[in-house]
């Protein structure tokens, strides 16, 4: 019987079998069991007639097949016919290998199955199935997971069975991208769909106790039998495992748009957590989404990675191209075609080249032991060989092809650039079949017709220089073909006429070619092109009497040589060399240098705030910018050569830094008045078509005074930037010995700092916060300190800067806060009757360092602690709120609004303004120590502060002097009507302990005096 008709016949019966199953719900278990069966004997029956390359998957999936009817047929006999209801059972154990079957056939399917084996096939499978995974967790495995009903056996096999559909999905979705289509795998696919599919119906409907069968479930598992019956009888099951030859595709929108979906998966399910109000599956969300974040990662090095071996492999072939160029004779040719295979393969990969008579003349790959004998005898014990026709011109066939026997895996990963190696080799056979046919033949006319359809043009050049014959193929280079009796040289452009010249006087001379540059050539219509030429002597053959003169028109590939080697070394935006090529000519620069005693420097210039022109003004003004930026400084150092030595290149390094070498220059106080020269001409601001834009920068300089190479001289100019920016921007700094030290030592305290907040190695002090009339205390300043285990206590000066910096201050803010939240927590429940308040200086890098926002977490924190809103005080410092962008204005406007005061920490020291006050949510202001330092010595600063304070008193805001150290500058306050302060006179910072002795012997009654932190 013919497969067509098994297959017919094979629907036919499924067909009335799945009719009857639902017609007929009394005979489920039989009806059933001989649907499973059906699908058992027609895939059985599928690898018998169409006869696969591998049959072990095929035997694979019919086991799973039968496992899962065996299941089925169990846990009717259990549940119907013997009315035993418990879970798990010994069906469940045939359920579970149903999937262990599947996945290794699949995994069996994807080994040989190597047509399209790409990795990123891969990591789009992990990303689907990531997705839709934490779907299945949240949806399916969790209610198990938290059902306390279940015990732990019925757990693990209920969360068995969504995992186990997990790993199918999986190896499924691998296969799909990695083998090519065709009906049988599409007919798998749509089978392991309908699979899932009941798998994840029946376990919903199990969790809502729903289930029963005959219901629309079973229609799922029925598509599973029934698909995978068809994808076994269909003779396409053969394609999944035959060895085929790769075309390359584009990316589809399709498998992007699925991409998409399953990325945005995670975010959605957070978000929609978030809105009912608590969020259950954190780390399983973060997990997800840390392994997307991973698989686009990967598929972007995967990219690269591709996109770099497209380089080797086109620079291999060009290699190929020339050396089959100069080729004189097949064995040659063939000689070359191997060393060029050897290269494009893998490194000690082993393989056979062969070139034979060709085949059907298609690109093929077929088994070796399919070939001719002595061919499969040449290429060894090898599966399968991949065949390249040489067919160079316009489809002709040559009848000879490459053929390259190796494993599979890597005939997959060549066969593009075998195809095009064969072209070239093709190209070269036929250019020494026509030179050996020449000197064959003694007539000019068959001669002619030889080289009638050559791409190549072919001249024959007389005693006297002058072209006896052009072939046909000269009408495309020279406008015309008529070029008989035209000197050789006179055929190309006036640069080239030299090197003719030349070529053509040692050839007759000296018998020898030396070829030199690429010659050019004018063609009837104006047109400029480039040729690669070859000239041979062939004055000694008797029917040829001349010079022969190949010529390839290689304007093209000459252009795309000369796009990338732009590309590699000069930067896209501006024009300006990149940064290997001005460390190259730094070098240069310094040998020269050290040669004739001359100093040379460099300079490193990193704009000022250009973030805030890409953020105001918008990217494009950016990008005009550092192209206005870029000839700015060319301009400067094009009007100093000469002055203080030779100006040489400037460069953009990246982003908006550059760079611009000095050389020659007479000493370093030369260099330096360069830098000062550059600095001058930012002065000017920069017309741009979004309107003016005033830009200043930081500049870096160092010389060969100080550094002995190129990479010393960068290094040494970017740790100057680095101090010319700290400095205050818009100035130039000279590197110097002492610089390394600094900058290392502030590294080296930043690590510190790091393992500090790792460790938890901060003390928490509280310096008291009392009316300064009577001193009862009414809060107290949370304040961090760090006794480092070999510098000792280290100044808070020291530390704070370095991790606003680092973003180190994130951390450390938040366990200052939470610290003094619970210290304020803890002092409330053992005075009730005093309502103290803690304050929290907060930095602006916290608003921005927490996805939730940080006024909810602090909101967050103080309700955990118990404590009321009003009992926290947050301190900013004004320079920060007059810079803000609306995000910390907003976020202290809500804790503001559920309570929480609101400070300005030391106030009067930056741009103080009553619009801003009026403005801002503020509630204190802490008037800075400067000013109290004074107040008793100048009438002008006692001026000041009185009326900072009478200005708190109309706009109705607490406000807090600190450092307090005299009883004349608290009697001062005090008749100024400030209530509030802090400072020596009443307590140093305390420790936790101290704080808390302070506040009891307070509701005692006791006299203290002044105390200092323990």
């Amino acid at each position: 019987m013919s497969p067509r008709r098994v297959l017919a016949g094979y629907c036919v019966i499924m067909a009335a079998l799945v009719v009857a199953n639902f017609a007929l719900p009394a005979l489920h278990l039989i009806l059933w069991s001989a649907i499973g069966l059906t699908s058992v004997a027609a895939i059985v029956t599928g690898v018998r007639i169409n006869k696969p390359r591998r049959r072990a998957p095929w035997f694979l999936l019919a086991g799973a097949v039968a496992s899962f009817i065996t299941g089925d047929l169990i846990a009717d006999v259990l549940t119907r016919l013997l009315d035993r209801q418990g879970f798990p059972s010994v069906a469940d154990g045939f359920y579970l290998a149903v999937y262990v079957l599947i996945a290794a056939a699949l995994v069996g399917l994807i080994r040989i199955g190597v047509a399209r084996r790409d990795p990123s096939g891969l990591y789009d499978a992990v990303t689907v199935t990531a997705g839709l995974g934490l779907l299945s967790y949240i949806f399916l495995i969790r209610p198990y997971v938290e059902d306390p009903a279940l015990s732990v056996l019925e757990k693990s096999f209920s969360i068995a069975y969504p995992l186990a559909d997990i790993v199918v999905l999986a190896v499924g979705a691998r296969l799909i991208t990695a083998v090519r289509r065709s009906p049988a795998l599409l007919l798998l696919a749509a089978g392991g769909v309908g699979l899932l599919s009941a798998d994840v119906g029946y376990g919903l409907k199990q969790l809502n106790g729903v289930w029963e069968t005959g219901g629309p479930v079973d229609i799922g598992w029925v598509a599973f039998y029934a698909l995978w019956g068809v994808a076994a009888l269909h003779p396409s099951m053969r394609e999944l495992t035959e060895p085929k030859v790769h075309r390359a595709g584009e990316e589809h929108f399709g498998r992007l748009l699925l991409l998409g979906l399953a990325l945005f998966i995670a975010p959605c399910v957070l978000y929609f957590e978030m809105r009912s109000g608590e969020v259950h599956d954190a780390t399983v969300i973060a997990a997800s989404s840390a392994l997307l974040s991973g698989m686009v990662l990967l598929r972007l090095g995967r990219a690269v990675n591709v996109q770099r071996h497209t380089v080797q492999r086109e620079r291999r072939l060009r290699r190929a191209g020339g050396a089959l160029l100069m080729a004189t004779d097949e064995a040659g040719v063939t000689a070359t075609v191997r060393t060029a295979i050897a290269e494009l393969l893998p490194l000690g990969r082993p393989h056979r080249v062969v070139l034979a008579p060709a085949g059907d003349g298609a690109v093929s790959m077929p088994y070796t032991r399919t070939l001719a004998p002595s061919l499969a005898e040449d290429l060894g014990d090898f599966e399968v060989t991949l065949c390249c026709p040489l067919a160079p011109v316009e489809g002709r066939e040559s009848g000879r092809a490459l053929y390259i026997a190796a494993d599979e895996v890597t005939l997959v990963g060549v066969q593009e650039a075998a195809q095009i190696l064969a072209t070239q080799a093709a190209l070269a056979l036929e250019r020494i079949a026509l030179g050996e046919e020449i000197g064959r033949r003694n007539s000019e006319a068959y001669f002619r017709t030889l080289v009638l359809n050559t791409a190549d043009v072919i001249l024959i050049v007389g005693d006297h220089d002058q072209i006896r014959y052009a072939s046909p193929s000269a009408r495309a280079l020279f406008g015309s073909d008529q070029l008989e009796g035209t000197p050789l040289p006179m055929a190309f452009a006036k640069e080239s006429l030299v090197e003719v010249d030349r070529r053509l006087h040692e050839l007759r001379t000296r018998g020898v070619d030396r070829p030199g540059d690429d010659l050019r050539v004018v063609g009837a219509d104006g047109r400029p092109a480039l040729v690669e030429a070859t000239f041979r002597d062939l004055r000694g053959e008797p029917t040829v009497g001349g010079i022969v003169v190949t010529l390839r028109d290689v304007t093209e590939r000459s252009r795309l040589q000369a796009e990338l080697y732009q590309r590699a070394t000069f930067d896209a935006l501006t024009g300006l060399p990149n940064r290997e090529v001005f460390l190259g000519r730094v070098q240069e620069a310094v040998s020269s240098g050290a040669e004739n005693g001359a100093t040379v420097g460099v300079l490193i210039m990193e704009l000022d705030d250009f973030k805030v022109v890409n953020d105001t003004l918008g990217h494009s003004a950016g990008d005009a910018l550092l192209v206005a930026v870029g000839k700015r400084l060319t301009e400067a150092l094009r009007a100093v050569d000469g002055s203080y030595g030779a100006a040489g290149t400037v460069a953009r390094l990246g982003g908006d830094e550059f760079a611009a070498l000095v050389r020659r220059a007479g000493s370093a106080a030369d260099v330096e008045r360069v830098a000062e020269k550059v600095l001058a001409s930012f002065a000017t601001p920069f017309e741009l078509p979004h309107g003016d834009v005033t830009a200043t920068a930081s500049i870096g300089v160092a010389t060969t005074a100080e550094a002995a190479d190129a990479q010393d001289l960068l290094r040494h100019a970017d740790l100057a930037v680095y101090v010319a920016k700290d400095a205050g921007k818009d100035r130039w700094r000279r590197y110097e010995s002492s610089l390394h030290s600094a900058v290392v030592e502030r590294h080296k305290l930043r690590a510190d700092l790091d393992r500090a907040i790792a460790d938890g190695a901060f003390l928490l002090h509280f310096q008291p916060i009392v009316a300064i009339g009577d001193g009862r205390t009414h809060g107290f300043e949370a304040l961090v300190r760090w006794n480092h285990p070999t510098r000792g206590m280290v100044s808070p000066a020291e530390f704070i800067s370095v991790a606003e910096e680092s973003g180190l201050i994130v951390p450390l803010g938040a366990w200052v806060l939470r610290n003094a939240v619970e210290a304020a927590a803890q002092w409330r429940l053992l005075h009730p009757g005093d309502e103290v308040y803690v304050s929290v200086n907060v930095s602006a890098r916290q608003f921005r360092g927490r996805e939730q926002g940080f006024a909810r977490w602090v909101l967050q924190e103080i309700d955990r602690m118990g404590l009321p809103p009003a009992s926290l005080l947050v301190e900013m410092t004004e320079s920060l709120l007059l810079h803000d962008d609306g995000e910390v204005t907003a976020e202290l406007a809500e804790l503001r609004e559920a309570g929480v005061r609101i400070a300005i920490d030391d106030f009067g020291t930056g741009f103080s303004s009553l619009s801003y006050l009026r403005r801002l949510p503020v509630d204190v202001l802490k008037l800075d120590k400067s000013f109290i330092d004074t107040i008793a010595s100048s009438s002008e600063q006692h001026a000041v502060v009185d009326m900072i304070v009478q200005l708190s008193a109309i706009l109705q805001l607490q406000i807090v002097a600190e450092g307090i150290e005299t009883e004349a500058e608290r009697d001062l306050l005090v008749a100024m009507g400030c209530h509030l302060g802090q400072g020596y006179l009443f307590s140093r910072p305390l420790s936790y302990g101290d704080a808390s002795q302070w506040l009891l012997e307070e509701a005692s009654g006791l006299q203290r005096g002044s105390r200092s932190a323990a």
